[in-house]
């Protein structure tokens, strides 16, 4: 049988067939056809095995990326892993992968609810405004200290520290959204609490992130003012002129029975409209697709019609090209001294319990339990794929450097992957407590 396979192997070298066999694989379509086959099935097998762990699937999908990249694969299989990612391909996953994000941010813009947001207002408010400040705060005074040995590009401090700041203060609400389902408290008061308020923290980062994105991009005090302006105009314009039109076509379609095909365009050509001024004016075309959801009709029949087409394609399809491509940029062999490591495990800390403090203290001052106030700020901790965007953005930005990127990378997913653990030891606590 290995002779005969041998043979054949031999005689098709010979005949030039192997060679133009390899040619055609490296033609850049087929070669993306064969990278998105590898990711997907790789992806749903990690998926599988950490939602056997009871953790969320993004977790596995995220480590599915890292396991492709240059950190495992290349590390372990340079030639496979040179064949099917060549660096020449880098440009058309980036592609896929921006794609498939401004999809889902898109989606994550629509489920935010600015209604739901009113209903505990005031605890929403400081617990969100609080989760953000306390460990923004201390990611800006590391970045005092770590500045000079992770500066690349000659990157303003103040550009550096904020960042710095984002990268810690960020919670992933459509994770931490599943890990609240998941654990049946998303009717429950502390479920829709921790979902308000990280809806709210999220957008109050993003809101600093694009104006960080438009200093960073712009490098000129002018022209990062004519970015800010024009990103507040932009916002006003997407609100008071875009949201009512939309709300005025869309009633219309609907009694007209026109069907979901036109409300699918109209909803495209608004998403793609959005990420274009947005990338235009120098905000970065996630906050165009994020902030074109959010001012989508409050339908739910709407958002159940455009998410229901849209989520499946964009979370099962597209997403998993995004984490390959931030696993291809991983390069965690660059951490290769204890004291990176330390630094490493110091970051882990800190982001960890700015979160935690940050958002549980503010909790109780607000009349909850401790037990309640503690699930908060393990709630808030969850940072996921969030994250990953944010510091892929930074990276792109040449704010970040390889180093610093793998560092934030880890954070993102040990802090993800502590969540639920952090939960059941919280509930152990406190029943066994209650108990006694």
């Amino acid at each position: 049988m290995n002779e005969s396979f041998v043979t054949i192997l031999a005689t098709l070298n010979n005949s030039g067939i192997a060679s133009q066999l390899i040619n055609q694989i490296h033609h850049p379509i087929c070669l993306l056809l064969l990278q998105m086959l590898l990711i997907l099935l790789v992806s749903r097998l990690f998926g599988l095995f950490f939602s056997k762990l009871r953790q969320p699937a993004v977790i596995g999908e995220i480590i599915a990326g890292i396991f492709l990249g240059a950190s495992v694969l290349g590390n372990l299989f340079p030639h496979f892993f040179g064949f099917i990612f060549p660096a020449t391909s880098f440009d058309n996953l980036e592609v896929i992968s921006k794609l498939g994000l401004a999809l889902f941010m898109f989606i994550i813009g629509m489920e935010l609810d600015l209604n739901d947001l009113k209903n505990n207002a005031k605890s929403v408010f400081i617990i969100s405004t609080s989760s953000i400040l306390f460990p923004f705060v201390l990611g800006i005074i590391m970045a005092y200290f770590m500045f000079p040995l992770f500066v690349i590009n000659d990157v303003p401090f103040f550009v550096f520290a904020i960042f710095m700041g984002i990268s810690l203060s960020i919670t992933a609400f459509p994770v931490l959204a599943r890990i609240v389902k998941a654990r049946g408290l998303h009717k429950k008061p502390l479920g829709m609490l921790v979902l308000s308020a990280a809806a709210f923290a999220d957008v109050i980062a993003w809101c600093i992130l694009a104006i960080i994105i438009a200093i960073a991009k712009a490098g000129t005090f002018s022209m990062a003012l004519f970015t800010i302006v024009s990103a507040i105009v932009f916002i006003v314009a997407m609100f008071f002129f875009v949201r009512p039109f939309l709300v005025k076509i869309i009633s219309r379609i609907r009694q007209a029975h026109y069907g979901d095909s036109n409300m699918m365009i109209i909803s495209f050509i608004v998403l793609l409209l959005a990420a274009f001024l947005a990338e235009l004016i120098g905000i970065h075309m996630l906050f165009g697709a994020f902030l074109a959801g959010v001012v989508m009709p409050n339908n739910e029949s709407l958002k159940h019609t455009i998410t229901s087409k849209i989520e499946d394609v964009s979370t099962h399809f597209l997403l998993p090209v995004f984490f390959a491509f931030t696993g291809l940029r991983l390069q965690i062999g660059l951490l290769n001294s204890p004291f990176l490591w330390m630094i490493c495990l110091l970051i882990i800390l800190v982001a960890i319990i700015g979160k935690l403090v940050g958002s549980a203290v503010p909790a109780k001052m607000v009349g909850m339990s401790w037990k309640d106030s503690f699930s908060i700020g393990a709630f808030m901790n969850t940072r996921g794929l969030m994250e990953l965007i944010v510091l892929n953005i930074g990276y792109e930005l040449g704010i970040l450097s390889p180093e610093l990127f793998a560092i934030l990378v880890l954070m993102a997913i040990v802090t993800t992957i502590i969540t639920n653990p952090f939960l059941d030891l919280i509930d152990y606590f406190f029943d066994r407590k209650s108990k006694q």
